[in-house]
């Protein structure tokens, strides 16, 4: 897909977790697109090889469930942007299991990736954004927050704890310039449904109303529009959907 070049985020920069793939690569390459600065962040080392492909910053290898990981590695981008004006949260693992069969280890597992590392992440940025009077910070979700999906509650979960934590983060830092939103996607032909089997991708795609999964690229766009200015502006606390239909609030 060809990424339209634009200035929209123009003299930003920006730092975006689970970048070496799927819906944080699209991201991090719409950005570029659009002007930013950009530091790559994921627990895969293919991460470096990822930024210089895209032309970004830097590349971090990064456990975001790690507290002292996640500091050192805010820290590490301030040290070559200058500042974080945008943090995307985009990282994540899916599992399946009914309820009953789930072990303590996996939830506790998806919990740790899908949710209290990103409330690291917020966390650690949030003194400096603060600091500057200003911030955008873009959490990805997932529709399964919302409505929940069978052999998915740890997930669910998970994604249902970063929309509620979103919303309350917003409550506080909204008056002192920083806006805080979700992006909460459908099924997207990333790498991360490799954890869901067949027969649950066949029947998902049979009841989206679009008829088909998304892509990362029709994803990305949303998360330009929350952190631009002016479109961004009003979007506080926010869930917005690109999920072929599968959720209509």
């Amino acid at each position: 897909m060809t990424i339209p070049q634009s200035t929209l985020l123009s003299g930003r920069t920006a730092l975006i977790t689970g970048a070496a793939s799927g819906i944080g690569r699209a991201i991090a390459a719409h950005y570029l697109a659009a002007g930013a600065e950009v530091v790559l962040a994921d627990r895969s080392s293919r991460v470096d090889e990822v930024a210089r492909e895209l032309g970004a910053t830097n590349g971090l290898v990064l456990d975001a469930t790690d507290e002292a990981a996640v500091t050192e590695a805010v820290a590490a981008a301030v040290d070559v942007l200058g500042r974080i004006d945008i943090l995307v949260t985009s990282h994540g693992i899916l599992t399946q299991s009914p309820l009953a069969d789930m072990s303590l280890d996996q939830w506790h597992e998806t919990l740790s990736v899908d949710l209290t590392s990103v409330f690291l992440l917020n966390r650690a940025v949030l003194a400096g954004m603060l600091d500057q009077g200003c911030g955008r910070i873009v959490n990805v979700a997932s529709q399964l927050g919302i409505k929940g999906g069978a052999s998915l509650a740890h997930y669910a979960a998970a994604k249902a704890g970063v929309i509620a934590m979103t919303k309350s983060l917003a409550l506080e830092v909204s008056s002192r310039g920083v806006l805080v939103n979700a992006i909460a996607p459908g099924p997207i032909e990333t790498p991360l449904l490799g954890g869901l089997d067949d027969d649950w991708k066949r029947a998902k795609q049979a009841e989206l109303p679009l008829g088909r999964f998304g892509t990362a690229d029709e994803v990305a766009p949303t998360a330009v529009l929350l952190a631009s200015d002016p479109g961004g502006n009003l979007f506080v606390g926010q869930v917005l959907g690109p999920n072929s239909g599968d959720v209509m609030p």
